[in-house]
């Protein structure tokens, strides 16, 4: 499994519109729910904001990886965001966020959930890759950056 098999033009927005890291966080899993059900999804969206009451996954540089796993999850969920408007989003370094890459699986597969959350922070690590993030606007072009940026990745 690459980042980039998770996407697709249900689940990435270029133009993400927030007023707060609560309200991008939902935006994100809302993306989710053409895919699974509302009970699942209510579970997704309480296992991601008790992850995140537990330590900001805001990682600095205008990046934020929110994340959780569920026992009521089969497989590994993703989406991603540009904000239009940077948030207030207690990132260790301070500064608002404007990059979010959400992650959520299943209780079960902890090893797979930590390679994926590793694979997404070495990514976007990327200066780069980062900038080239901020100038598309297009879901198509985001989805091959992230299958380029991967070609030399191993599938997990």
């Amino acid at each position: 499994m690459k980042i980039s098999d998770l996407l697709d033009s249900t689940n990435v927005i270029p133009d993400l519109s927030a007023d707060s890291k609560e309200d991008a966080i939902n935006n994100l899993v809302d993306t989710l729910a053409s895919r699974l059900d509302n009970e699942t999804i209510a579970a997704v969206r309480k296992a991601v904001m008790e992850r995140e009451g537990i330590m900001s996954t805001g990682v600095g540089k205008g990046l934020a990886i929110p994340h959780g796993k569920s026992r009521h999850l089969s497989e590994t969920y993703a989406a991603f965001g540009k904000l239009r408007n940077p948030v207030n989003y207690d990132s260790i370094d301070g500064e608002p966020v404007v990059i979010l890459f959400l992650l959520v699986g299943p209780e079960s597969q902890n090893s797979i959930h930590i390679k994926m959350l590793s694979r997404i922070s070495r990514l976007l690590n990327s200066s780069s890759f980062r900038e080239k993030l901020l100038n598309s606007n297009s879901i198509q072009t985001i989805i091959e950056l992230f299958q380029s940026e991967e070609e030399h990745f191993v599938r997990i």
